[in-house]
């Protein structure tokens, strides 16, 4: 083993990367315009074919009266939550404590709109319903997200979310979905983007994560809702002279992509298993309910990127460029299938893991 390599360096040099599509570079462009007319008009600041009919697509994709194409979804969400509070004029919203506008946004939510938000529920655990009927103050609207990114893509059953939607209907309060692998989640379900879409008053679907874009979002919902958005769109910068290079992207990899959800969905449960028969390795959850999940390896973290450097170097084979300590003798990384999975033979990839299994025993 190189003893200066570090293990996103390993991660690099490996010639089987199991999670995501592959590379993340200019080739990703060069696909998705390899069959583009070059004389396809050009958007103009929120306006033209390119944007409107993609927009109209994504709108009925997930049965919403209009949607609109944002540059970011942290852009997208923040609006929403924005505008469902002005209409009530009551600025709070309730989320996981683990939210990405919680951890990720450095507090845009709170200094930009001012909304106050509400943790609901355990850090560890997904929202339920008890959660909700247990908080005692008013709160405009509720974010879900599904899945549940930070504690291993982890879902609630359908039921949950229909008695959760019931309750905000019930109530008065809004539904909003971080839907940012909402596609991900469908194969577990068995239900149509729409069918789940229509539990929401307001949806975000992210076409950079699972689908493997350059960047983008879309932001979906009622017709008014939407106009609003778009104001709100220009407020924030987002209506840049032209945003195609992202639509065109969104649009490709979407086409490409929205149907091999079930067999990325499958390949995470068959390499969940493979970690789960290694010493000291567990996932979480136990079995994927999506395409994603985490791994914790009981080791401390630099040795559980020595070794991993040395399967890697050895095979070929990279499970993550990177670890988070979860404790001194407790490490994890995020694994999510897509594209590359299957480029993997069988024979490599068992391979792969007898050399971990050993290394893990060898280091007890």
């Amino acid at each position: 083993m190189n003893q200066n390599r570090s293990l996103q360096a390993a991660y690099t040099a490996a010639r089987y990367p199991v999670p995501g599509h592959g590379p993340r570079n200019v080739q990703v462009m060069k696909d998705a315009l390899a069959d583009i007319d070059g004389s396809v008009a050009s958007d103009i600041y929120g306006k033209g074919t390119v944007i409107e009919d993609f927009q109209a697509k994504m709108a009925a994709f997930l049965g919403k009266e209009d949607a609109v194409f944002f540059p970011s979804g942290t852009m997208a969400q923040q609006i929403a939550l924005r505008i469902w509070c002005d209409r009530t004029g009551l600025m709070k919203v309730a989320y996981h404590p683990l939210c990405h506008l919680e951890i990720h946004e450095q507090d845009g939510l709170k200094e930009l709109h001012h909304i106050q938000p509400v943790l609901l529920g355990d850090a560890d655990r997904l929202i339920e319903l008890a959660d909700l009927e247990a908080q005692d103050q008013p709160i405009t609207c509720l974010l879900l997200e599904l899945p549940q990114r930070e504690i291993g893509g982890q879902l609630p059953s359908y039921e949950s979310v229909v008695d959760i939607a019931d309750y905000c209907k019930a109530t008065g309060m809004k539904l909003h979905l971080d839907g940012a692998r909402l596609l991900e989640v469908l194969p577990y379900y068995q239900k149509s983007a729409a069918e789940i879409c229509a539990l929401f008053d307001s949806v975000y679907l992210s076409f950079y994560k699972g689908l493997g874009g350059i960047a983008g979002a879309v932001l979906a919902g009622d017709r008014d809702f939407i106009a609003e958005s778009i104001v709100w769109k220009r407020r924030h910068g987002g209506d840049l002279i032209s945003l195609y290079p992202y639509i065109l992207s969104a649009d490709y990899y979407f086409s490409q992509r929205k149907d091999k959800m079930e067999q990325y969905y499958q390949g995470a449960k068959e390499i969940a298993s493979l970690f789960n028969a290694c010493a000291d390795v567990t996932t979480l959850p136990k079995v994927p309910v999506s395409n994603m999940f985490h791994v914790w390896i009981k080791r401390p973290l630099h040795e559980a990127e020595a070794i991993l450097i040395q399967v890697y170097e050895e095979t070929g084979v990279a499970f993550s460029p990177s670890l988070r300590a979860r404790s001194e003798a407790m490490c994890s990384f995020e694994l999510s299938v897509g594209d590359a999975y299957a480029r993997i033979s069988p024979e490599v990839l068992h391979d792969a893991f007898a050399v971990f299994a050993n290394k893990l025993s060898a280091s007890t």
